[in-house]
């Protein structure tokens, strides 16, 4: 295979590509009828990450999809990444997936069909992991490389998840660290030292199967995964869902290895801002480094969870199984001046 770099031939990268919180509100707003599907559980009323279809048996399909341009050079790991992200939907939901197609967009001019199946490939590989099929897709000639999956699951219904179930005086916590959205910027920028991407990497293609066992604990109430909107984004979509507040505590909230170094070297995606401009004035005042962090473009990050307090040993215990140990960084309370305080 030739050697290229996937990034050079997009204008932006993973999550990053997400349209604003704000303008995407505005494309969603419709003057049509509102018609009421009573199958339907979850459809985009609260922003959740998949959609869910009551089949009358006490279980729900989940339908969701994602795609995005190249946020990593090499074309394996880039469909690597943007499969774990599509499948993430399903996990925060608390259910299982059970297949997926590809969204495949390829500039057939400018890459060849070698690199595409490599993007494709990484896209099985992830499939693989996760015990389904790659069963099918579509492809179009594109002026930029996109690759996706449209994913289909399944969830009890008694553990799904949706973004209005958080309770106030629960804890929060997350399953990745942040900072994905700076390093990968870094390397779009040519700064990045070699071996500091990999940690990112590690992050991006790790699924978050956790969250199928974490969503059956009668202890979590609420969980979403954390992508191109920041960690605040998500979690202020979490808050007016559920009608509470929250507070984040800054100096719980895991980072990536040399994430504060390439950030004070300016490498900031445009995303951040972006997502800042359409949130931030529902969020108490920050510092530049908080902002920056706080609001971040994620891409294929880790789930947001709700924890009650008094459930918390049975969260910790499934944590333990899954070999994994996280602090809280922060609770929800009635809602205050901001909806979000951080401190």
């Amino acid at each position: 295979m030739e050697h290229i770099k996937l990034t050079e031939y997009s204008h932006g990268a993973g999550c990053g590509c997400k349209i604003s919180p704000m303008l995407l509100d505005e494309m969603l707003q419709t003057t049509r009828e509102n018609i009421v599907y009573p199958e339907l559980l979850v459809g985009n009323s609260n922003k959740d990450d998949a959609a869910a279809y009551d089949l009358g048996n006490g279980t729900s399909v989940l339908s969701t999809t994602d795609f995005f341009m190249p946020i990593v050079d090499d074309p394996f790991t880039f469909g690597k990444i943007a499969a774990t992200n599509a499948l993430s939907d399903i996990y925060a939901m608390g259910g299982r997936p059970l297949m997926a197609i590809s969204i495949f967009g390829w500039p057939i001019d400018k890459l060849s069909a070698e690199v595409g199946r490599a993007v494709i490939d990484g896209g099985r590989a992830v499939c693989e992991d996760a015990g389904i099929p790659l069963a099918g897709g579509h492809s179009i000639d594109s002026p930029e490389p996109i690759f996706g999956l449209a994913a289909t699951g399944l969830v009890e219904n008694a553990n799904l998840m949706t973004n209005d179930g958080a309770k106030e005086d629960c804890l929060l916590f997350l399953t990745k660290p942040l900072g994905i959205g700076i390093l990968t910027t870094a390397q779009k920028r040519k700064k990045i030292a070699p071996g500091d991407i990999d940690p990112a990497i590690e992050a991006m293609t790790t699924l978050n199967k956790v969250g199928q066992k974490l969503a059956a604990l009668e202890s979590v109430v609420a969980m979403t995964d954390v992508t191109g909107f920041g960690l605040l984004g998500h979690l202020k979509e979490l808050c007016e869902s559920s009608h509470v507040g929250a507070t984040v505590w800054f100096d719980k909230v895991p980072l990536l290895p040399n994430v504060e170094k390439y950030r004070q070297m300016g490498c900031i995606p445009g995303g951040a801002k972006k997502n800042f401009n359409s949130y931030g004035d529902a969020v108490s005042e920050m510092t530049q480094q908080q902002r920056e962090i706080l609001c971040d473009a994620q891409t294929s990050g880790g789930l947001l969870v709700v924890v009650k307090k008094e459930g918390l040993a049975s969260f910790e215990q499934a944590l333990a199984e899954e070999g994994m140990v996280l602090e809280p960084i922060g609770e929800t309370h009635a809602p205050g001046e901001k909806l979000i305080e951080v401190k």
